[in-house]
Formats: C-alpha cells, structure tokens, sequence
C-alpha cells in the first residue's frame, strides 16, 4: 500500500500541468508538511555543505515568513517588502503593512500575488484575487508608515481559478505592467490567449495615476478597434514571474506550460510591444494541439521540458547586476517549482545555462537596490543570494 501511495504522488506531480491538472500547474500548492514560521530579522547562515564547485551559489536566510511569492524594494527605504500568498505584506523583520488575509481567494495559485512599489516611492501596488477568484490590482498611499487611500485601480474577472499570472512591475519607463494569465482550465478553452479583444493572456501597460488608469498612447493596439489598447504583449498562458533587466532594459518573461514544455520569453529594451508569444498556438516551440507557427510568433529564448527530473513551472529570475558575485554579472536567472534547481546563462546565449543551486518549492526571485538577489520558497524562507 506504501508504495502504490508514493507511485500515485510521483504521478501527480510530474502531470501538474496537463489537461487533467488540479486545476493547472499547481505551483503554488504548498507541501503537506509546510507549517508558518515566525519573521526573523536578519540572515542566519546555511548549515556548511559541501566544497562549493565553480559557478555554484549560496542561499543564507535572511527571514522566515508564510509563503512568500513575491518580493520588492521602495525608493529611499532599506527594508525589503514581501507578499505572502495569505494575504499580508510584510518586511523581512515581520511589519505587517497591509493585510488582505480577510479577502483574498486561497486556491493554488489564487491569494495575494504580486506587489510593486511606484518609482516615487509613494504609492505600493498589490496583485490579489478577492473571494470570487477575480483579480484586482490596487493602489495604497504609504508613507513609510501607513497605508492609506486604498483604491481598485484594475479589475478582472476570472472565468476560472487557475492561470492568474500575478506579476506587476514598474519598467525603465515609469509605467505599470501587470501580469494576466489566459484564465484559466486546461489548454485556453476560450481562446484567451490570442484574442486582443480581453486583458486575459497578457502582460498589460498602464499609466496607475489616472483615474482608475491612463492607457500610454503609444502601447502597441492603443486605439486599434476591438483590440484593448492595456495589452503590451500577448500569447501568453501564465506569466507567473517577469522581471526587467536593470541593465539594459530588457524583458524577461517566465511562462508555465500546459503538457509538454517550460518557457521564457524575452523581449529586448526599445520594443514597440505588441509581440505574440504563441499561446495557445504552440507551447514552447512545438505546435500545440496542431495549431501552427505561422502569425509572427516570437521564440521563447529558453524552453526545458516539463516532468523530466520532476519539472513543473518555470520561475523567472533577474539578470544579475550586482557587485559581490563577478562571476554572475550579466547572466540571467530562472528556476523551477518543482524539481528546485536554479540555473543562471549569460543573457546574450540564454539557451546556455548552468545549475548553481537549489531552493525548495522556489515561488520567485527578488532584487535589491544594489542589484542583488533573493530567492524565496513558498515554505516560508527568504534567502538572500550570495557566493559559496
């Protein structure tokens, strides 16, 4: 009976992401033996391991709190602000800023998701899905001290609970994306991906300060009739974690696959916007369910097939342009859920990469004001990246 048991776990988790999924890929279900741990300030050291090999990283936790998916930095301010898929944002030393705990959905890949803080400093932006399963991204007033004037500055319904992607993030224009998945089930049964006509399937544009918000004038279908003028970029299933390359301006984009295959995406700083990414054309590179290549579909930049050695959901990382690490600078970062390993490839050759390390249950990656990075595990740590 033992063994049937573990065969039927094993099973589960390398189909995460087929049709049959519980609803999807599932990366963001916790471990049966996760428990919340209390906040700790600041970064006790790894038990020793193994002589390090060239290329290979340490992982110090810096904080312990209750699954973190998320992770940003505010203007003039040290502190390192995590959201915790709960619902509560928080500091690595345990100052709970704004706590959503009361309102958010608590499926897989439902709760609080993203947060980002405005260039200024004087705005904090959270990504959340509220107890129907729709998306709201909304804006605090915050000081340093409190949050206040709390406003919906986008909202979106969610036909299923699944594919919510989660992201936002301020990009080297001062402008807000936001990270939408297709909506949801198995395969984009509504077509979500490639139509221009929903928010669903997208990575999005927008100015946050108008009133909810300003579409910028030059996005790629602003004023393009049935098209919604928000979208940036589309052909997209869950773009779970994107992130940009503070050195160049350069987008990279994680996207979970269905049946067959992980992707990242990347376009390159100075883009129109407007690329096509292929969902639910293809997956991948591959045609997905005889869908074709052809409708200017742009090439994932790194693609590594899900199951095999447990892979389930790509995570984006950041393109290193810290100072401690030299051996890292200007390679880009990405890991799995799943199987835990994380790997870096210098950014020119993407398809080149190189494991340096594992984290368990790796829910995202975050970035200092200095360029360097963290990691977080969605069983509470919160790790700061340095050299083994």
């Amino acid at each position: 009976m033992r063994l049937v048991a573990v065969l039927t776990f094993l099973l589960v988790a390398l189909t995460a992401c087929s049709t049959t999924e519980l609803p999807s890929s599932g990366f963001l279900t916790p471990s049966a033996s996760t428990t919340p741990a209390q906040p700790t300030d600041t970064g006790s050291e790894p038990a020793e391991t193994a002589a390090p090999r060239r290329g290979e990283l340490r992982f110090s936790e810096i904080a312990r709190l209750e699954q973190p998916v998320a992770m940003a930095v505010r203007e003039g301010d040290d502190r390192l602000y995590v959201a915790e898929q709960t619902g509560r944002l928080r500091t690595t030393g345990g100052v709970t800023v704004i706590d959503l705990s009361g309102e958010v959905s608590h499926g897989n890949e439902q709760g609080l998701l993203g947060v980002a803080f405005h260039p200024t400093g004087r705005w904090v932006y959270l990504n959340w899905t509220d107890a129907e399963g729709d998306t709201h991204a909304t804006e605090w007033a915050f000081d340093g001290t409190r949050a206040t004037a709390r406003r919906d500055v986008l909202t979106q319904d969610q036909p299923y609970n699944n594919h919510n992607g989660g992201q936002l993030a301020f990009g080297p224009d001062g402008h807000l994306y936001i990270a939408l998945g297709d909506g949801g089930s198995g395969g984009d049964p509504q077509g979500n991906g490639q139509n221009l006509g929903t928010l669903l399937g997208k990575i999005l544009r927008i100015d946050p300060r108008g009133r909810p918000y300003d579409v910028p004038e030059d996005n790629p279908f602003a004023g393009e009739r049935g098209a919604k003028g928000e979208i940036w970029a589309y052909g997209l299933r869950n773009p779970w974690r994107f992130t940009f390359d503070r050195g160049t301006g350069d987008l990279w984009i994680g996207d979970v696959g269905q049946n067959a295959w992980e992707e990242v995406d990347h376009q390159p700083a100075g883009s129109e916007g407007g690329e096509n990414y292929g969902w639910n054309l293809r997956e991948g590179k591959e045609p997905y369910n005889d869908g074709g290549t052809g409708r200017e579909l742009v090439d994932p930049v790194i693609v590594y097939p899900l199951g095999e050695g447990g892979n389930c959901s790509v995570i984006a990382g950041y393109v290193y342009r810290g100072e401690k690490i030299p051996w890292l600078r200007g390679r880009f970062m990405y890991g799995d859920f799943c199987a835990g390993w994380i790997r870096t490839a210098p950014a020119h050759a993407p398809a080149d990469s190189e494991e340096a390390g594992r984290v368990e249950q790796l829910s995202s990656f975050g970035e200092g004001h200095d360029g360097e990075l963290y990691a977080l595990s969605l069983q509470g740590p919160v790790y700061r990246i340095e050299p083994a």
